[in-house]
């Protein structure tokens, strides 16, 4: 099986634009016979960086507020047109893709902006949108906490994957739910740096017996439109460079298949072989005969969590 992680530039905060970038990058993976492609981290339409650099706790300030507000207006809907041009496009070049959007709610949380990770099949669409669990640290002050709606498992050719976006990687329960739906592949999509790459690949990979696929992205101040309201903070700061990418692949054994690629812009390939992962699980299988039922009883709670539901009948 075929693998990559798409480790590029987004068009920040434009939405179409980078939807174009997505389509372009599936071409490039089709035509190199890659069967499943990863995105990173709200790569559609931009990671919120500007708010550890520019004050962005300070309560009630104006030019906070408008940043937040051109931010949300840039975020996508589940069924809006960037997503169908996408899907279009996954069907026709058969290509399984994870991909990190801000996701902003249709109905309820009309005002919010969700990290949210979507699994698009080539045949059935967008299969599951994963809303990022806990935001991490100044995250918080951008994104709505998720749930266990898309804690779930896809079949891709032979293999059974699944991912989480960036920290919560971290979370025990999480990696846990996957490794129990059967996990043989593990997307982790992450805002751009090998540091944060380097060291939890591989644990996934030797603690799921998985292989393990981190799309990590690339950011610069060029990429920030002259209109956004905190450009001239950022630019006074003379710092060019936010995210520089990070994008590995490791062996269900903990070894590298692909080290963590820096700073270049492209498709991160490996080719892989499933065999390795039943191999691996002779002597430890996290959720199989190295789990303990009788002592750890684990629920995991799938169902969709809203603001309201409207019963009209």
């Amino acid at each position: 099986m075929r693998i990559a992680a798409a480790q590029a530039h987004p068009v920040w905060l434009d939405a179409g634009a980078t939807a174009k970038k997505v389509i372009g990058l599936l071409g490039e993976a089709a035509e190199q016979g890659v069967e499943l492609l990863a995105f990173p981290e709200t790569f559609l339409s931009g990671y919120p960086f500007w708010v550890e650099r520019t004050d962005g706790a300070r309560f009630n300030d104006a030019r906070q507020k408008s940043a937040y507000a051109h931010y949300l207006d840039a975020a996508v809907e589940i069924g809006g047109p960037q997503l169908a041009e996408i899907s279009e496009a996954v069907a026709d070049l058969e290509v399984f893709i994870y991909l990190g959007i801000t996701e902003r709610g249709a109905g309820p949380a009309r005002g919010t902006v969700f990290c949210t990770l979507l699994a698009i099949d080539p045949a059935r669409g967008i299969v599951s949108h994963h809303r990022k669990l806990v935001p991490t640290f100044e995250e918080r002050l951008v994104w709505g906490h998720g749930d266990g709606h898309g804690l779930r498992v896809h079949d891709v050719g032979e293999a059974r994957v699944g991912g989480l976006n960036c920290w919560e990687n971290w979370m025990p329960q999480a990696r846990h739910a996957l490794y129990a739906a059967g996990e043989d592949l593990h997307v982790s999509v992450w805002p751009g740096s090998p540091r944060l790459t380097r060291d939890i690949t591989r644990f996934i990979a030797l603690e799921g017996r998985v292989y393990s696929l981190a799309a990590s992205g690339l950011l610069s101040l060029d990429d920030v439109p002259a209109d956004f309201p905190l450009r001239d903070a950022l630019s006074e700061q003379q710092v060019d460079v936010y995210h520089q990418g990070g994008s590995a692949i490791a062996g269900p054994d903990g070894t590298w298949v692909v080290e963590p690629v820096e700073e270049r812009e492209g498709l991160v390939i490996a080719d892989i072989d499933l065999t390795l992962v039943r191999a691996e699980r002779q002597n430890f299988d996290a959720t199989g005969h190295y789990s303990r039922p009788d002592v750890f009883d684990v629920h995991i709670d799938r169902r969709r969590r809203d603001a309201a539901v409207f019963l009209d009948r």
